[in-house]
């Protein structure tokens, strides 16, 4: 045998492409079936609480009283839609609404709330974050002092306080939420770039004389990305069953307006006489609920540097 040797010419060959952290990233994550699975789940339902409200034939507020806590796919016989061959598939409420669509308004109403909240939530956490972690000292201690204050105060006071002065709504409730739900986000942000902030790039920045503004906006928030996307598909779940609660405990959404929250309020009034009350906005709630934590934990795995 004798040694051949490296081929000079294909010696500075490319063997595959180059692959970027976030492709990289997006390629574990459509290789994990179960995050891909509850990505399209929560697709799904987006587009289904945005089309099924037009696409029925009965508006939210519509009432048949002469049909109420009907079951499954039971035909309307209200005069105004005879002869259509109309029916309710989800059934009927106790003033005979159709709760199929109530059912997607009022996801429509929670997933408005919580996507708001949490982009709140996102845009002030990131900024006061982000400032505190970089320029430390004295002013990270007062910051973080003044999110310590904002993190004791119970979020259900601040909910009643807001309810007596501004009227229910979804304003109010995106308000409230993000009020002192934003100390998290500052917290996971101010980490990261205390972490960042002694890097070579971060020098380099400073040594060219750029701003602090730039260097939190161009370099420290965006390497902390991957980090913040995990953090807020985690969030979202969690201002899911917030509204949930509250519209359940009658401090959310105005009574003729559909939500999650309130049809599980309504359903559980007559859950032993007209189980399929409850059902629905229970089965809807914990399904979007299982869907975000379970891509949650795909994109962990994704992000994750060390895998």
């Amino acid at each position: 045998f004798a040694w051949v040797g490296s081929d000079p010419e294909k010696r500075e060959g490319i063997s595959r492409p180059s692959v970027t952290y976030w492709k990289d990233a997006m390629n574990r994550l459509f290789h994990n079936p179960v995050a891909v699975v509850c990505l399209a789940l929560i697709v799904l339902i987006i587009l289904a609480c945005v089309v099924v409200p037009f696409l029925t034939p009965f508006e939210s507020r519509e009432q048949h009283l002469g049909e109420p806590y009907q079951g499954f796919f039971t035909p309307c016989t209200d005069e105004r839609y005879a002869g259509q061959n109309v029916t309710h598939i989800f059934g009927t409420d106790r003033m005979g609404r159709d709760l199929l669509t109530r059912a997607f308004e009022g996801g429509r109403v929670s997933l408005l709330i919580a996507f708001s909240a949490v982009f709140v939530n996102l845009i002030i956490g990131m900024i006061y974050g982000g400032v505190s972690g970089y320029f430390g000292g004295m002013v990270d201690n007062i910051m973080m002092r003044i999110v310590e204050v904002v993190n004791g105060i119970p979020y259900m006071i601040v909910v009643v306080l807001l309810m007596m002065v501004l009227p229910k709504g979804i304003f109010t409730m995106v308000v409230a939420y993000a009020t002192v739900g934003w100390t998290g986000m500052a917290r996971l942000v101010r980490g990261q770039c205390l972490s960042l902030k002694n890097q070579e790039f971060v020098v380099a920045a400073e040594a060219m004389g750029a701003r602090a503004s730039r260097i939190i906006g161009k370099h420290l928030l965006p390497n902390t990305l991957s980090v913040i996307i995990i953090n807020v598909t985690l969030q979202v779940p969690s201002a899911i069953f917030t509204e949930a609660f509250l519209s359940y405990i009658g401090l959310g959404v105005p009574v003729p307006q559909p939500s999650w929250g309130m049809l599980a309020q309504e359903g559980a009034s007559m859950f032993t006489q007209h189980p399929s009350q409850l059902w629905i906005p229970a089965i809807a709630i914990s399904l979007t609920m299982l869907a975000f934590n379970l891509l949650g934990d795909g994109l962990r795995d994704a992000f994750d540097p060390r895998l």
